[in-house]
């Protein structure tokens, strides 16, 4: 069984910073890419950021593009999400996820396992 623990949300002011991490457990970590998505209230399920297992492949979503930056430490089954001069709008539950293969990917069909998410609220 895969478990994925994500921490680091909280409350913060527009312009301000906050670094998600999430520990994963019950699979080889190195051999899977893993992703960040998020969700607003109202709002589907969004793609953010992913990392193929090397961390040689990533992508971002345009909207976060030049303000998130998406890394791991295989040694420590850990991805992070370093989240830089955020938005209001960028106020979301957000979620990690690991991948069906190596791959980085931007579906969500393509993830098997999820996290229970954590809260990121940005104040204007």
């Amino acid at each position: 069984q895969v478990q994925l623990v994500e921490s680091g949300g909280g409350l913060v002011q527009a312009g301000g910073s906050l670094r998600l991490s999430c520990a994963a457990s019950g699979r080889t970590f190195s051999t899977v890419a893993m992703g960040w998505f998020r969700q607003a209230p109202g709002k589907e399920r969004e793609f953010v950021s992913s990392i193929s297992r090397s961390g040689a492949t990533i992508y971002y979503a345009d909207s976060v593009k030049g303000r998130f930056t998406i890394s791991r430490d295989n040694a420590k089954n850990t991805v992070y999400l370093e989240m830089n001069n955020l938005k209001p709008e960028d106020t979301a539950a957000y979620y990690c996820a690991s991948a069906r293969t190596s791959s980085s990917s931007s579906r969500s069909t393509m993830y098997d396992y999820w996290g229970q998410g954590t809260q990121v609220t940005v104040s204007s």
